[in-house]
């Protein structure tokens, strides 16, 4: 049986967490070692702490489904962070961070918004704003880059109507949360990107007390602030959670999205010739890209998982982007397949924790490919796909750019 402390030790080091994609849509080459070593492995964070990486499909499931014995608590010193900007997160508090029970009073807060009932009334709306953003790329083109003209406000625009985040600040925002989620931010430079959007937010909220609006904030200040169910400050930290993980996430996994398909023409001609594929298509483009490759958990109490003796206090990474390309779980893993039927991937984790959005990330993914490739069918990359700029490890995976013509 394997045991770790999860600290620096004196044996040769095992092979690093996080690793670089050197193709966008496919998990790191280094990872293999991980799999070579079974389901949990252990692997070597940026500052030499060893933690397990759980990378088969079964056991990571097993991870993410028991928060008593794997914590999220971000604040908690064994909380293992995967790059220095992690350091700064553990100064914002919302319910991503936390166990129960505080986790779900604050997750019961936010579960109506985000139901499919209430997502499917958003769908006309974000069907015009795909349109609308379809036609100024038609009217500009031939080429366009799809990700500051398409990908990167398809949810942005969704999300700050939703929460009632005037759209003109967009510019601010994006760029804030591009430093939060980029995996080389340094601790520095995280910090003050989530000081400036806390300040803002901070702002609007005050604003919002005084001239009341219409969106999920304003909710939130008349039914759980005022009468004292959050604090202020609990009221900030989750509309920055809510701010850039409701547009990050799902612009790199529109813009990688689209690339995918367009590396896989057999693929984008099946879902051409039979528009019942897109719901599956979306699945298996979740689980194929894998755009959080990991999340990390500590254990509370000595368990075990896999034959190996996981210690209370040491750190666990669940890495998605290989759970998702376990062959037990999903045959022909490596494969994508748009009629596959992947709804059982743990892109958007799995248990307690899982996603909150993940009904709008689908609809906007659903409304936004099929639009696209239906007004353009001619598009193409305008550059090779290996010249494509990558985002780093560490962060949100994904493109920075997306040179198409058609």
């Amino acid at each position: 049986m394997t045991e770790t402390t999860g600290t620096t030790g004196t044996a040769a080091a095992p092979p690093a967490y996080p690793q670089a994609r050197s193709c966008p849509f496919q998990p790191p080459a280094g990872y293999d070692s991980y799999r070579a070593e079974g389901p949990v492995s252990l692997v070597e964070l940026y500052n030499g702490r060893r933690v397990w990486a759980v990378s088969g499909h079964e056991e990571a499931r097993k991870v993410l489904l028991d928060a008593a014995t794997f914590s999220s608590d971000r604040v908690h010193p064994h909380y293992p962070a995967t790059a220095p900007r992690f350091e700064a997160a553990r100064k914002v508090r919302n319910f991503i961070g936390m166990d129960p029970p505080e986790h779900t009073v604050q997750r019961r807060m936010l579960l109506s918004t985000f139901t499919v009932k209430k997502v499917n009334a958003l769908r006309p709306g974000i069907q015009r704003l795909v349109d609308e953003l379809i036609d100024a790329i038609e009217a500009k083109g031939p080429t366009a880059d799809l990700v500051p003209d398409f990908a990167l406000p398809v949810p942005s625009i969704v999300i700050c109507e939703l929460l009632g985040v005037p759209y003109t600040d967009h510019a601010f925002f994006e760029q804030q949360s591009r430093r939060v989620v980029t995996g080389t931010t340094t601790l520095e430079d995280s910090t003050d990107a989530f000081a400036q959007l806390s300040s803002y937010l901070d702002g609007l909220i005050r604003r919002k007390e005084q001239e009341p609006g219409d969106g999920l904030l304003d909710t939130l200040i008349a039914e759980q602030l005022v009468p004292g169910h959050l604090s202020h400050r609990d009221l900030v930290d989750i509309a920055l959670l809510l701010l850039v993980a409701g547009h990050e996430t799902t612009a790199s996994a529109i813009a990688l999205g689209v690339l995918t398909l367009l590396q896989h023409p057999e693929q984008l001609a099946a879902l051409r010739a039979d528009a019942a594929l897109l719901p599956t298509t979306v699945e298996e483009l979740l689980r194929y890209m894998a755009i959080a490759d990991g999340v990390a958990r500590f254990a509370t109490v000595d368990t075990e998982l896999a034959g190996h003796r996981i210690r209370a206090g040491d750190g666990v990474i669940v890495v998605i982007s290989t759970a998702n390309r376990d062959d037990d779980a999903f045959p022909g893993a490596d494969a994508f397949d748009v009629a596959r039927g992947a709804r059982h991937h743990i892109s958007f984790g799995h248990g307690v924790h899982q996603c909150i959005g993940q009904n709008l990330a689908r609809a906007e993914m659903e409304i936004a490919l099929s639009t696209l490739f239906h007004r353009l069918p001619g598009l193409r990359l305008a550059v090779p796909a290996g010249a494509l700029p990558l985002k780093e490890p560490g962060g949100v995976q994904g493109i920075w750019e997306l040179p198409v013509t058609w």
